[in-house]
């Protein structure tokens, strides 16, 4: 069948949008207190450590993980 074309309109490509990763820090402080943060806007585990400890003070821990 030489010649034909497929009648159907061709769907423009959808956009997905990609999410960058989120991620849950669990902080802990100098004097025993313990918080856990999302953290939304970090590129990969590193960014999301590097983004706590530059906002925060007095910290004796920080891990970070995946959300999921």
């Amino acid at each position: 069948m030489q010649g034909q074309t497929n009648t159907k309109a061709k769907a423009t490509p959808q956009r997905r949008s990609r999410r960058r990763p989120e991620f849950i820090a669990a902080v802990r402080y100098l004097d025993g207190r313990r918080e856990l943060f999302r953290v939304k806007d970090a590129a990969d585990v590193i960014e999301a450590r590097e983004m706590v400890l530059a906002e925060l003070l007095d910290v004796t821990a920080v891990v970070v993980s995946p959300r999921h």
